[in-house]
């Protein structure tokens, strides 16, 4: 697997958290459980925006590392 599989699996990962987090902010009735859910998502997005900020600057560096399907696009 390469530098840019990884970073590409890391984002689809974190991505995918987000969305977990904001589904129990959604599921819960507890005020306390749904607004920390919710700012953990968020801090989550904000990693990922800056994960894809950097994966964005390494496919433009190394093109190599971009994903096939991206590639086609």
């Amino acid at each position: 697997m390469t530098v840019g599989d990884k970073m590409h699996q890391t984002l689809s990962s974190l991505e995918g958290a987000a969305a977990n987090l904001k589904q129990f902010a959604l599921e819960t009735n507890d005020q306390n459980s749904k607004q920390m859910f919710n700012d953990m998502s968020g801090q989550v997005e904000t990693i990922s925006n800056s994960l894809k900020g950097r994966v964005n600057y390494i496919e433009q560096q190394e093109p190599q590392y971009k994903i096939k399907n991206q590639q086609q696009q």
